[in-house]
Parts: structure tokens; C-alpha cells; sequence
């Protein structure tokens, strides 16, 4: 393997063990004895179900192409996956709340192991079964789990701010640390073990059966409003409701659907990029230095979260501004460096400075989650937070599903452009959703005997 990527990785590595050992009391945040064990029981928990998650991405595909299936039978699988999610997220979204956001995360680990036992088997029904299966849990991955941590924090007492260090660190170890052991314990069962391409998937159920003991033993139920029986469609629609009257609200939505649309679609397209005339390149390796990106993200993320200032709505515009910058890489190396036309050998010069443009990106994702999370707990109502949640990645699915059916029909560089624009357009959003927040807060502070004159002018 070329020095380059042990020296990325190498630096990344010593930038976030500085960022982690030099914090100072300025960057902690002081909590209680109670709050440090509720938050290290969700962090195991979350860990665990990303365990679950991560164990599985990089051999999806691999997967299905030994079953001898082709580009465009697995594409199929895929759509079926997001598309999944797009169906039947909303509504098990409302059934989290209607029913109990612990019984949701179960039903997550349960949905996900039947979906991994479905990997097994060559037949192409079940497979897309499993699909099915993996897009209902992915729905209750990302709502769910985070609908209880909220409702549980406020329900025990606990201050807001004390909120972002559990989301900071829940990134920093669930999409970062256990990504990177997951990856290197996947290729040790693939590889080192020679267990064959679905092993991932049966420790992956593994991990999923024990978090889900480690729930039903330990975690309340929480409800996001037990005192109606609402059925779904009046859930449906006062999600609805509550995303167009308040414009907070409808701009969370858009700006993460646009950032995280575009996250996928980097997903897809890092690998062409990288190696655009067939250059043997260690996808393993630089998923792991991704993840380490992603950790000095949120690294940066735990210390801004624990000052008062900047305030996050502030931060993140920069953080929308730099990810569509390092996305432009692609399009102006295509510009400005001639295409190699050697087929094979090792990363080209090119490569080299979009690898590290993808870094920036990755990092930016680090930032994002954890401020995303801090965001969404704050502005939505928690009384149904994860029908809401669940809303939100509707146009991502859509965005999503549409990038696969036509990622051939368009060349990388117009995709790459595509979601710098979608990122820039996140940033001006996230720059509304500011100003918008800002006078509220100067709103509330007006004193009241002005706020009357202001209202009245002729009552005199």
C-alpha cells in the first residue's frame, strides 16, 4: 500500500487524539454521576446497533454479486431497500410514538437480525425480502433510538446542554471508532477467517441480539403523547401541521435531506473518483481514514456544542459552505489536470488531492450528525418527534432512489457539481433558519411594557 494513505490516516489519527487529550475545562461540560450512566447505557446501546449497521455496508454488494447477480439486479435491491424506507418510515415512525420508542428499538434489532438471516439465501425474492426488511430498520435506526434519548434525558431531569455531549460522543464512537473496528473485524472474518461473505452479516445479527438485551433490561418506555389515541393519519397529519406553521421546522427538514441526499450520493461516487481508469486502490483503508475524518468532526462538534458561543445554527453555516467547496474537487482536478489514459497502477496525482477534498467532507459529516441531533431536539416538538423525523427522510429516499436509477445516465463530475449546489443551498437555508432563530430570542427579551406599546400605539 502507497505511504500516502498511511500518512493521511497517520495525521488524521494524531489531529483527533490532540483534539481529545487537550480539551480543557472550557470544552467540558461538568454533569452528574446519574447523567454519566444514562449516557454510557445509551452510548453501549448505540454503539452496538452501529455495530449492526456498519458490519454490514461494505459487503452488500459484494454479497449479491457472488450469488451471481448483476449491476442492474442489485441496483433493484438497493432501490428496494431506500424505497422501503420512504414507504413504511413514516409509519413506523408514528407507531413509535403512538406505542413506545423502547418497543420501536427493539422492533429495530428484531427487523434488522430477520434481515440478515434472509442474507443467506441466493434466492432473489428473499433478497429483496431482506431489503424490505433492512429499509424499515433503517428508518427505526434513525429516529427511534434518538426520539427515546431525548424524551428519556428531559423525562430524568437532566439539562439541555448536557443533551449535545451525549450526541457528540454518540457520533464520535458509534460513526466513528466502532465504523473503523467494524470494517477491520468484517475483513477479518472474510478474509483472515475465509467464512465467506455472509459471516458480516451473522455477527452483525450478533451484536444486534445483544443490544437488544441490554434494552429490554434496562431502558423505560417513553411515548411521545400517551394521553390521545390518535390513529395515524391524524398523526400523519399533525406532523404535517406542525412542519408548514413553523418554518424552523421546514427548514431542519430541507437542510438535512439536502446534506444527507448528498452524503449517499458521495457514498456511491467516491470509488469512480478515486479510481477512474480501474487504479488499485485500498477501499477498506480509506473507509477507515473517512471514519477517522468523521471523528475529527465530531471531535470539533463536542467543543462547540459545549460553549455558548458560536451557537450551532451560527457553525453549521460554515460547515454546509466548506462540504460543497471539497465536493468541487473533483470537477476542478477534470479542469485543470489532464486525464491519465493508463489503465490500473496506483492512485494518480489527482486522486491524491480529492482523497484529501473527501476528508473535508467527511469530517463536515462528523460535524454535521451531533449538530443536527442538538438542532432537531430543540426545535421538534416531542410529541411526535419521530413521525416527524421520519418525514423529513421522505425526499431524501427520493433523492436517493432517483441518484441510483440514473447514476450512469450522468457523468461524475455533474453529480459532484449537483450536490455542491444542494450543500450551498443547506448553507443559505441554515442562514435563514439563524435569522429566524435570533429574532425570536430578541422577541422574548423585549420587555413587555414595550412590546404593549409596540402593539397598541393608540392606547394611550
Amino acid at each position: 500500500m502507497e505511504v500516502f494513505y498511511y500518512v493521511v490516516f497517520g495525521v488524521l489519527g494524531i489531529v483527533v487524539a490532540a483534539l481529545e487529550l487537550s480539551k480543557n475545562n472550557k470544552d467540558r461540560i461538568n454533569t452528574s454521576s446519574a447523567f454519566t450512566s444514562f449516557k454510557n447505557n445509551y452510548l453501549v446501546v448505540y454503539s452496538l446497533m452501529m455495530a449492526g449497521d456498519w458490519l454490514q455496508g461494505p459487503y452488500v454488494y459484494y454479497l449479491y454479486s457472488t450469488y451471481g447477480f448483476s449491476k442492474g439486479e442489485i441496483g433493484q435491491l438497493f432501490i428496494a431497500g431506500f424505497g422501503s424506507s420512504m414507504l413504511f418510515g413514516t409509519i413506523v415512525g408514528s407507531l413509535a410514538d403512538k406505542q413506545g420508542r423502547k418497543r420501536a428499538c427493539v422492533t429495530y434489532c428484531i427487523t434488522y437480525i430477520l434481515s440478515c438471516i434472509t442474507k443467506h439465501s441466493p434466492q432473489y425474492k428473499v433478497l429483496m425480502v431482506g431489503r424490505v426488511l433492512g429499509g424499515i430498520a433503517t428508518s427505526l435506526l434513525f429516529s427511534s433510538f434518538e426520539s427515546w434519548l431525548v424524551a428519556e434525558h428531559n423525562k430524568r431531569g437532566f439539562e439541555q446542554q448536557w443533551l449535545s455531549l451525549t450526541f457528540s460522543k454518540a457520533v464520535f464512537f458509534g460513526n466513528g471508532l466502532v465504523a473503523i473496528i467494524a470494517g477491520l473485524f468484517g475483513n477479518l472474518l472474510v478474509h483472515s477467517f475465509a467464512l465467506g461473505p455472509v459471516a458480516p452479516f451473522d455477527a452483525a445479527a450478533c451484536f444486534l441480539a445483544i443490544g437488544m438485551a441490554v434494552i429490554l433490561s434496562s431502558w423505560s418506555e417513553n411515548y411521545g403523547d400517551p394521553s390521545d389515541n390518535k390513529d395515524l393519519i391524524t398523526q400523519f397529519r399533525g406532523a404535517a401541521v406542525a412542519i408548514a406553521s413553523d418554518e424552523k421546522i421546514a427548514l431542519l427538514g430541507a437542510i438535512q435531506s439536502l446534506f444527507e441526499g448528498s452524503m449517499y450520493t458521495f457514498v456511491f461516487l467516491w470509488t469512480p473518483a478515486l479510481s477512474p481508469n480501474d487504479e488499485e486502490i485500498p477501499h477498506g483503508f480509506i473507509f477507515a481514514t473517512f471514519m477517522l475524518a468523521s471523528m475529527l468532526g465530531s471531535s470539533l462538534a463536542s467543543r462547540l456544542l459545549a460553549r455558548s458561543s458560536p451557537r450551532v445554527e451560527s457553525y453549521m453555516q460554515i460547515v454546509f459552505l466548506v462540504s460543497a467547496a471539497s465536493l468541487l474537487l473533483p470537477i476542478i482536478m477534470a479542469s485543470f489536470v489532464a486525464p491519465s489514459k493508463v489503465k490500473g497502477g496506483g492512485i494518480s496525482f489527482s486522486g491524491c488531492f480529492q482523497l484529501l477534498g473527501f476528508c473535508i467532507f467527511e469530517a463536515c459529516v462528523g460535524l454535521f450528525w451531533p449538530s443536527i441531533m442538538k438542532m432537531r431536539s430543540q426545535y421538534i416538538p416531542e410529541e411526535a418527534r419521530s413521525t416527524i423525523m421520519n418525514f423529513f427522510r421522505i425526499p431524501l429516499n427520493i433523492f436517493v432512489c432517483v441518484v441510483l436509477y440514473n447514476v450512469n445516465a450522468f457523468p461524475i463530475t455533474v453529480m459532484f457539481g449537483m450536490c455542491s449546489i444542494f450543500l450551498f443551498v443547506a448553507s443559505l437555508l441554515q442562514r435563514r433558519l439563524m435569522l429566524i432563530v435570533n429574532k425570536s430570542k430578541t422577541n422574548d427579551s423585549t420587555p413587555l411594557n414595550e412590546r404593549n406599546t409596540e402593539e397598541d400605539p393608540l392606547n394611550i
